[in-house]
């Protein structure tokens, strides 16, 4: 029987912590995860409209091996500048990459598309992505809130409000893995017209209200239900970062990542769209000191999948009512 860890958040993934910053006016918001030390980091993406800053340098086959943070943001290409404000405060505290008599964080960044959210987008000529960034960073810690906070603040998927989630968990070898997903998808991550969740073969106790899968299935469950099928086009993509504890190398990061999509492939219908950018960034911390063996690894690549398809699960599920919502919060639909 999987367990969670302690918090049953990412940051059960020792060396990490994270932040969120709000603009509820604009109904938008960023999320920071900062690494102290940096982590090895890696980047998978399988949506077709990803929107997304200092990935290239990722791939193992380039020079940078680890991250001091990584930032998951609303605002579409606005939100890419909440990046240069987590930068900025791991700057004043001496974090970063050494150039010779300069330290410069490594911050890659995603967003996702919230700008028809009921918010208010009037902000004059510069959006105020940086200093939320700066404002999530400086509110890292260990503790965080899920639901209707930070990147997720504003997110909506095809029935119900989105939302920012996180999940852990302990594999049977010992390694801590965790997730965290701002979930803003065009299609649902529930069953049908019902409350149950896509996930729920992965639900660990009553994480997300324990209601397991519909029994019958209901005939309509294949149908696909499209958040603003008018206006498709870019206005959705779920981000996430997958973590662990375990020594990996950037290639072996990027499998980490790769094996967290199928997380998105069973918690969301439809995933991976022409019109979603669904991303994820893998971290490996190292703090463990173990290095996992073949058989090990494939554990840590199935715990990367149904940890993400958890988190996904909590961000809607944790989701809170807005008047100006589009869509109905979860906890606010009764069978």
């Amino acid at each position: 029987m999987m367990k969670t860890g302690a918090r049953n958040l990412i940051t059960d993934v020792a060396g990490l912590k994270v932040g969120n910053a709000n603009d509820t006016r604009l109904n938008s918001g960023v999320t920071a995860i900062l690494c102290d030390p940096p982590a090895t980091a890696a980047v998978q993406v399988l949506g077709g409209a990803p929107g997304t800053r200092e990935t290239d340098l990722l791939e193992p086959h380039n020079t940078v091996e680890t991250v001091n943070g990584l930032v998951l943001s609303g605002g579409s290409a606005f939100g890419l500048d909440a990046a240069s404000g987590v930068q900025a405060l791991l700057r004043e505290k001496g974090h970063g990459f050494e150039v010779g008599p300069h330290r410069i964080p490594i911050i890659p960044a995603a967003i996702l598309f919230d700008l028809i959210n009921g918010g208010d987008k009037d902000w004059g000529r510069y959006p105020p992505y940086r200093e939320l960034g700066y404002q999530a960073a400086a509110a890292a810690n260990t503790d965080f809130a899920i639901g209707s906070h930070g990147a997720g603040l504003g997110a909506l998927t095809a029935t119900f409000k989105g939302g920012l989630g996180s999940a852990s968990c302990v594999t049977a070898s010992g390694h801590i893995v965790g997730a965290l997903v701002a979930a803003n998808p065009m299609g649902s991550v529930t069953i049908g017209d019902t409350r149950h969740f896509w996930a729920s073969p992965f639900e660990i106790g009553s994480e997300f209200a324990g209601l397991g899968l519909p029994s019958p299935m209901p005939a309509d469950a294949a149908e696909l239900r499209i958040k603003f099928r008018d206006m498709a086009r870019g206005a959705n993509t779920t981000i996430a970062v997958i973590a662990t504890d375990a020594v990996l190398t950037k290639a072996e990061a990027k499998r980490l990542a790769i094996a967290a999509h199928a997380g998105f492939a069973r918690a969301i219908w439809p995933s991976h769209t022409p019109f979603d950018g669904d991303l994820v960034f893998a971290l490996a911390t190292g703090a463990s000191g173990q290095k996992p063996s073949l058989d090990a690894f494939v554990d840590l690549g199935a715990a990367a999948a149904s940890t993400m398809s958890r988190a996904i699960a909590r961000g809607i599920h944790a989701a809170t009512p807005d008047p100006r919502d589009l869509m109905p919060a979860w906890s606010t639909r009764a069978d």
